[in-house]
């Protein structure tokens, strides 16, 4: 099961046994719920929580526990429950509304804010149910601007957000002006979604993407605040967090740059004890680095010090340390130094500029496959995975196949056909960064697939912190055997005959192998245009050991639109009808047609024959 971290803790309520049996069917997916019944209810499952007060009553006592709620209640009652708890749509959880008969799964509050819309997707596929969306960026299929930058861990500042999204929801032109942070999130606009890219800041209709403060002047505009600022801090030990707060407050303003736009603070290792430092970077839920004296002496700094260096073993702390932070990037605010009179302690404070934006959650990998492309093929736990992910990598083809079921602000990267380690290794970078990422696979993932080299590449770096689950699919094989009848009905094979990561003298071992032992073969990347002779030798092995009467299928796009089955012999097989989209099944001695299928026994008519005649 996906996970799902930005709604955990996750709660739910249900009132009678058959809106707890739905419940517990999500809980049976892998979907980390505490549900709350009605004391009366305890019998019918042992792992719920039971209240005794009003449900009202109670619902107020745990509203602020949870980030989402999920009420197996009729949407009316669920309405009036929770109507007097509404505070804002910044600060309220995300509500999905689940019926009794599994059926319908609603996004009733916090559907872009709170993330629900997403939440509700994800339920609804985990168990099959149909998700009912009502906003007008589902309807209308484009990326609500209050969404963009949730996934990079971006922060809403200032201006008028409720006009903004309305003027989107009317089709109206965004200015979009971006000064820092990931361009990721624009690969999740929709190709007629009407979002204009500036280099002069916008006045109007505009969406500023900054490190800085939006201006007063600007009055239709809003602001996303990438967490790209790394505030470098030295202070004299002892410095109270007032100072230091003072210190950096001061030191924003005088730059025009947003505390929203903070990602973390860092110092020398000698002040990881600093009771001050660590108060603030607390209180602000904010990430610290420490950094050795060797490590900060070896970063070139504008304003460097003899007396810092024959104190703390380094010519600077502040500087050093935020460019450190930052990955190497700009110092835009050189040190400045705060003294407070009649206050004990000073601050030396500079801030350096990331490259890329700090995301504040642990990321993870998802390794799914898709099944043949047919979105109906898909399983129900490789759906969710998908409808889960921050963004999806793979193949640029299969993502096309995908398209129908992303989310709008669903990001990809898509790569070429031969680009499998790179899309490997910027997944998992792109884990690590601390998104939520799907590598999609045609097929079954683990057979031919990205599964294997994704974990190859993890264990070469010893990577192992990072949460990985495979999620199988419907492989070829199982794809094109299936639209053939029932050739795999006993003992097979699959071998691939492409020679670019494994040598053809290898293949021909394993093709003879498989051929002297009669084995139903299924020949994967039986050609393209660079390979042609490969299936042309393949078909002239397996003729030294089967009959050229021996049954054949090809089955080319299994499921999709443009699907095409041959169903011919291996003395009759025409190699240049075969292509990259394609898989050869060869059938063993005993496989026969029988119309338009292929049927390989598995012996059990010949064991009752053989039993009667023993009677």
């Amino acid at each position: 099961m996906p996970r799902l971290d930005d709604f955990q803790p996750l709660g739910a309520i249900a009132t009678t046994v058959q809106g707890l049996a739905q419940l517990q069917r999500l809980v049976d997916t892998g979907i980390p719920i505490t549900i709350w019944v009605p004391s009366h209810l305890k019998s019918a499952h042992r792992s719920v929580q039971t209240y005794d007060r009003p449900l009202a009553a109670h619902l107020e006592n745990h509203w602020c526990h949870y980030r989402a709620w999920i009420f197996a209640l009729a949407c009316g009652a669920v309405v009036r429950l929770i109507s007097p708890l509404l505070s804002h749509k910044r600060q309220d959880p995300a509500v999905c509304v689940l019926s009794e008969d599994g059926q319908w799964l609603v996004s009733l509050l916090g559907g872009h804010g709170a993330g629900g819309d997403r939440l509700c997707q994800i339920l609804a596929a985990a168990i099959g149910a149909t998700p009912v969306l009502t906003g007008a960026s589902h309807a209308q299929r484009y990326f609500a601007v209050d969404t963009w930058g949730m996934a990079l861990g971006w922060q809403r500042g200032a201006g008028n957000w409720n006009a903004i999204a309305g003027q989107q929801a009317q089709g109206k032109r965004l200015y979009v002006y971006q000064t820092c942070g990931s361009s990721w999130w624009r690969t999740g606009l929709s190709a007629d979604q009407p979002v204009e890219f500036v280099t002069t800041p916008p006045l109007e209709n505009a969406v500023w993407i900054s490190e800085k403060v939006l201006p007063l002047r600007v009055t239709s505009a809003v602001a996303w605040h990438p967490r790209v600022l790394w505030l470098g801090i030295g202070c004299e030990r002892g410095t109270s967090a007032a100072l230091i707060r003072q210190a950096i407050d001061q030191t924003l303003a005088a730059a025009g740059l947003s505390p929203l736009a903070i990602a973390g603070l860092a110092s020398i290792d000698r002040k990881s004890d600093e009771a001050g430092l660590c108060q603030v970077a607390k209180h602000h839920d904010w990430p610290t680095r420490w950094f050795a004296a060797q490590e900060l002496a070896r970063v070139a700094v504008p304003t460097p010090s003899a007396v810092v260096a024959a104190e703390m073993g380094t010519p600077s702390v502040a500087e050093a340390a935020a460019v450190l932070a930052s990955n190497g990037g700009n110092l835009i605010v050189p040190k400045q130094i705060y003294h407070q009179k009649g206050e004990a302690g000073a601050v030396t404070i500079a801030i350096a500029q990331s490259e890329r934006e700090y995301i504040p959650r642990q990321g993870s990998l998802s390794l799914i496959g898709t099944g043949p492309g047919a979105l109906d093929q898909l399983t129900l736990a490789a759906r969710s995975a998908l409808l889960a992910a921050d963004i999806l990598v793979g193949y640029e083809l299969y993502l096309q196949l995908l398209a129908p079921l992303r989310r709008p602000g669903q990001m990809v990267a898509a790569y070429g056909i031969t680009q499998e380690r790179q899309r490997a290794q910027a997944a998992i970078d792109l884990a690590r960064w601390g998104l939520q990422v799907a590598v999609v696979s045609s097929g079954d993932c683990g057979i031919y697939g990205m599964a294997g080299l994704v974990l190859e590449l993890l264990a070469e770096a010893g990577i192992s912190d990072l949460p990985v689950e495979v999620f199988p699919g419907v492989s070829a094989v199982n794809a094109a055997a299936a639209r053939v009848g029932a050739p795999l009905m006993h003992d097979f094979c699959a071998i691939s005959l492409s020679d670019r990561l494994t040598p053809w003298p290898v293949i021909q071992k394993r093709l003879r192998a498989a051929a002297e032992a009669d084995f139903v073969t299924a020949l994967y990347n039986p050609r393209s245009r660079d390979r042609r002779q490969q299936l042309v030798e393949a078909k002239a092995i397996f003729l030294e050991y089967r009959s050229p009467q021996t049954a054949v299928a090809i089955v080319r796009a299994a499921y999709r639109p443009e699907e095409h089955i041959t169903l011919t012999t291996l003395g009759a097989l025409e190699p240049e009808a075969v292509d990259m989209f394609s898989l050869v099944l060869i059938g063993n001695a005993a496989t026969r047609r029988f119309h338009d299928w292929l049927i390989t026994p598995r012996g059990y008519l010949v064991t009752l024959e053989q039993a009667c005649l023993s009677e």
